[in-house]
């Protein structure tokens, strides 16, 4: 097999996982904050293998690991929100609403890197909303407060990610996600005392097979596709991984589906309002991919 061949089975396993991070976050019993809180902690220290100590984090600029330590912390707070709509509604609604990520990175992305407005990009993220409509009016109720903490969620990947972008040059990425991860847990750290009773061990530890699966989600589907995902960018175009990584909501979706049932709690007008939003988010790249070469 030729090294694109293996980037693209080894992005395809990267995004696969990602998708199965939402399956996960329904199947453990802790609260988001704490399954996120335990998610970062294990990451982190999985990841001093990779940076040998973090000898070559303490000669970065001081300005340089605040850069990566607040998109850190946004980090933290994007995966609890995507995971507490989860707990709030169920794992194909927290996936359907990541799908808007790239409404909000069409809007915040010129904002923050002060480049022009691709307004053919905000009226394709527009395009999103009567999905989304669909969505809200074919689930209960009580999971619409799911929807909402679910784009916030997306919001915050958005801005996340465009901050990555920016200051992606300034250090290793094995050093930089090792200051992200380790500043989302101080942060979810200082959120502790106001949603967790510190007396009440049941909702800071977790059970054997909680443990077991946050084994998974932070060795298997963080840190692993994570480095997966590195090694295949070296030999894709951005557009190939793009392209690929629009597959997550769909495997997500389709696992919660099989695995969770979460087709019982959901009516055919929702999936109609999934194949919309799916449609808007692969048609991105492909018109992306146009209006350059125009």
């Amino acid at each position: 097999m030729d090294a694109t061949k293996r980037a693209y089975v080894e992005l395809h396993i990267a995004v696969f996982l990602w998708g199965f991070t939402a399956i996960l976050g329904d199947l453990i019993q802790l609260s988001a904050l704490m399954l996120v809180w335990w998610r970062v902690l294990i990451t982190s220290v999985s990841l001093l293998f990779f940076i040998k100590g973090g000898k070559a984090i303490l000669q970065l600029p001081r300005k340089t690991i605040l850069n990566f330590a607040f998109v850190g912390a946004l980090t933290g707070l994007h995966w609890l929100t995507f995971f507490g709509a989860i707990k709030l509604s169920n794992a194909s609604i927290a996936l359907v609403c990541m799908a808007t990520t790239a409404f909000f990175t069409a809007v915040m992305e010129p904002l923050i890197l002060r480049t022009k407005f691709k307004y053919w990009e905000i009226f394709l993220g527009f395009l999103v909303i009567p999905g989304m409509a669909l969505v809200v009016d074919n689930v209960d109720a009580s999971m619409h407060a799911g929807i909402w903490v679910g784009l916030a969620s997306a919001f915050l990947a958005s801005v996340f990610s465009i901050l990555n972008k920016k200051w992606i040059k300034k250090a290793g990425p094995y050093s930089i996600t090792f200051i992200e991860m380790t500043s989302a847990w101080v942060v979810l750290c200082l959120l502790l005392p106001f949603f967790v009773e510190l007396d009440s061990l049941p909702e800071i530890l977790p059970s054997a097979k909680d443990f077991a699966l946050l084994l998974v989600l932070a060795i298997g589907c963080t840190t692993f596709t994570w480095v997966l995902a590195l090694r295949a960018l070296e030999h894709l175009s951005a557009f190939a991984s793009t392209l690929t990584v629009n597959l997550e909501p769909v495997y997500g979706i389709f696992l919660a589906w099989v695995i969770l049932n979460d087709s019982k709690e959901l009516s055919s007008g929702f999936y109609w309002g999934v194949l919309l939003i799916l449609l808007v988010v692969f048609s991105y790249p492909l018109l992306n991919k146009m209006m350059k070469e125009r």
